[in-house]
């Protein structure tokens, strides 16, 4: 599942007080996990779940995403319905605890099913979160995103599970020690006598997951024994950035924050995220010429309304004394209309999952020319149009070929 399941998160103290305060009430702690074991597929499909509901998760009560495109997401290319049928069935009979403390050092215990309702229907997925397991998967100390173009690289299910409970902690360079009952629970395996024997999770769980995180993932993780006596008490893993994957890291915006043009389009009305996405796809050098254009329009009566219009139809050509001309529409112009419609169509995190997962089948110029010019980049345009043709199935029918 998401971080927000399955990982161990840092819960600030600032306002703690007493014993609290102490340095080992700061140790990184369980702050949801799951009973049970997800599958590679359930896992993967929770991750995408949360990420497309992400935003609307505490104000919307139910949430949709059309049936393709989340196999496509989750890199799962069957008609196979009864699959996926399993696995939101498995979901919905998952349960998320979590066991926590609040911003007033409260300690707090809760349960739910990860998800509360499921439906297919018209090649829609419509599903729900319980209230109480949707205001905690929101919660910024809890989520963090897990990247879709490494998850969907994943074979293991364990694998991804290690992933995911060490990714958020690259930062520190290690997870710290987590008692062997609780990374046992983390990889689902906690109700296998089995594994009680240590010998047994090293060899098929711990060996293999991390092998396949260090080749496959953004990340490199080594896992380090603390014993009592003879018996294995403690595991911890210390990460490191992986230079020949770190590709795949794709920047989340967060970066963005800090120029100029961010603090422009801030002052201008335009929400944090919608700003960071504009830079992201654009670049800095367009948005600077956009909003300029913007402004020499004098006053306008919706700036936010009127910049997204110009984004949306202008040329890279466009500058305040070179407006984008009204011409008749070629067929090709007709497919680049189409697409730009289709794109604003979707959510800002189905639009953020739509470019990665494109960015992933891309190398080299071509790659270049997408970063640079998004869905009108001419280099990319069969393309870009057969990944649309994927995404929404008879998007183009009508249109005049050229």
């Amino acid at each position: 599942m998401t971080r927000a399941k399955t990982a161990l998160d840092e819960i600030p103290r600032d306002r703690l007080t007493g014993p609290l305060r102490r340095g080992a009430v700061k140790k990184h702690v369980a702050a949801i996990h799951i009973s049970g074991k997800l599958t590679l597929l359930q896992r993967k499909l929770s991750n995408v779940l949360l990420l497309n509901a992400y935003d609307t998760l505490t104000s919307q009560s139910r949430h949709q995403i059309d049936a393709r495109t989340l196999c496509l997401m989750i890199g799962y290319n069957s008609n196979d319905i009864e699959t996926l049928k399993l696995a939101l069935r498995g979901l919905a009979e998952t349960v998320a605890e979590w066991d926590m403390l609040d911003s007033e050092g409260q300690q707090e215990w809760g349960v739910s099913a990860l998800l509360s309702f499921a439906r297919l229907k018209g090649g829609i997925c419509e599903y729900a979160y319980s209230p109480a397991l949707a205001e905690k998967l929101h919660d910024p100390k809890v989520f963090a995103l897990i990247n879709l173009n490494i998850q969907r690289r994943f074979t293991s299910g364990h694998a991804l599970a290690l992933y995911e409970n060490c990714y958020r902690f690259v930062r520190t360079g290690s997870t710290g020690w987590w008692p062997i009952e609780l990374f046992r629970r983390l990889m689902g395996v906690a109700d296998s006598p089995y594994y009680d024997e240590f010998k047994h999770l090293n060899a098929k769980i711990i060996k293999p997951a991390v092998a396949e995180v260090n080749k496959t993932s953004n990340i490199v993780v080594t896992p380090e024994f603390r014993k009592m006596g003879r018996a294995v008490n403690d595991v911890r893993f210390l990460i490191s950035e992986n230079p020949q994957l770190a590709i795949l890291d794709l920047d989340d915006g967060e970066g963005h924050r800090n120029s100029d043009i961010y603090a422009r389009l801030r002052g201008l009305g335009v929400s944090d995220r919608l700003a960071r996405q504009w830079i992201r796809e654009h670049g800095e050098t367009v948005m600077g010429q956009r909003l300029d254009f913007v402004a020499a329009q004098g006053d306008v009566r919706n700036p936010v309304g009127y910049l997204t219009r110009v984004l949306r139809d202008d040329g890279p050509e466009v500058s305040p004394r070179n407006p984008a001309p009204a011409v008749a529409l070629s067929g090709r112009a007709r497919r680049l209309e189409r697409i730009r419609d289709l794109a604003a169509a979707r959510t800002p995190t189905q639009r953020d999952a739509d470019r990665r997962l494109f960015m992933a089948r891309l190398e080299g110029t071509a790659r270049d020319d997408f970063e640079k010019h998004g869905w009108m980049s001419a280099l990319n345009v069969k393309a870009i149009a057969a990944f649309w043709e994927e995404v929404s199935p008879g998007a183009f029918d009508g249109l005049e070929a050229e």
